[in-house]
């Protein structure tokens, strides 16, 4: 009896669920009835807030994670320095790469992805 119940109750909520949404959603049409002109007018009007926001917070705040974890294998590559006598590269020279291509990315970055 509650393996019924339960599905009556499950049948009950996604009808109801289904009535709601019809009943609220909103119909959007295109402005001259072209979708793809309307997509690409949003895209002109906030394509440079968008690029403000990536090259003022984005990159920054990638270029800061970056650099504290250069500076943190750094850190432990010298660390194991003293322990064996062997300094590796591999891990701060990557992390010293990546942080110097996001460092530069915003000079170039737009041209690149055709912005």
């Amino acid at each position: 009896m509650t393996k019924k119940k339960r599905i009556i109750k499950t049948a009950v909520l996604l009808l109801v669920m289904t009535v709601f949404t019809a009943a609220f959603s909103v119909t959007a049409f295109a402005d001259g009835g072209s979708v793809s002109q309307a997509i690409e007018g949003t895209w002109n009007t906030a394509s440079g807030q968008i690029k403000d926001v990536v090259n003022n917070v984005v990159f920054p705040i990638i270029d800061v994670i970056l650099a504290v974890f250069f500076f943190a294998k750094l850190g432990l590559a010298y660390f194991d320095y003293r322990k064996s006598g062997h300094f590796e590269w591999t891990g701060p020279a990557i992390l010293f790469a990546c942080l110097i291509f996001t460092l530069t990315a915003p000079t170039y970055v737009w041209t690149v992805a055709g912005v």
